[in-house]
């Protein structure tokens, strides 16, 4: 399992649109790469305990992560173009050697790939369209293995 300093190095690095790797667009890219993962691989990527709150999946882990590691990341507060706050994530060593296998870059390629060119509207529409999401009370833990589980089940039954 990596470790999450690790990914979010990654996604700064490969992410195309470093101004909008928010606080919030870093989690859920690392929630649909869990989520991928889970799917495809049987395990999430990081050890993250995903919530579904009132802003979907959500954790601080991210945000507290790279907050730890100032000599990695900078943390800047910034607006959105409507005026509401946003935190940007950006990566300040970039010489930081990440360590990730191969199958987790290429889980988190996958997610750059579909979700790079999306505006941020249609990036939560796709968030909000997961299974776990879908099938989930807010306010519960997302056990992202069981729910893929569940999930491939319902798909081979209909």
């Amino acid at each position: 399992m990596a470790k999450l300093v690790d990914v979010i190095v990654y996604l700064c690095k490969a992410y195309p649109k470093k101004s909008d790797l928010s606080n919030a667009r870093l989690t859920k890219l690392i929630y649909l790469a869990d989520w991928r993962s889970a799917l495809v691989n049987g395990r999430q990527i990081t050890d993250i305990k995903w919530v579904f709150d009132q802003f979907g999946p959500f954790v601080f882990d991210v945000k507290d992560t790279a907050a730890a590691h100032p000599e990695i990341f900078a943390i800047e507060e910034t607006t959105t173009v409507l005026g509401s706050p946003k935190t940007i994530v950006w990566l300040r060593d970039e010489h930081y050697e990440y360590e990730l296998d191969p199958e987790e870059e290429e889980t988190l390629d996958w997610v750059i790939e579909k979700s790079r060119q999306m505006a941020w509207n249609r990036f939560i529409r796709l968030v909000y369209s997961t299974y776990p999401i879908l099938t989930q009370e807010r306010g519960t833990e997302l056990n992202l293995v069981e729910l893929a589980a569940e999930y491939k089940k319902t798909e081979l039954v209909t």
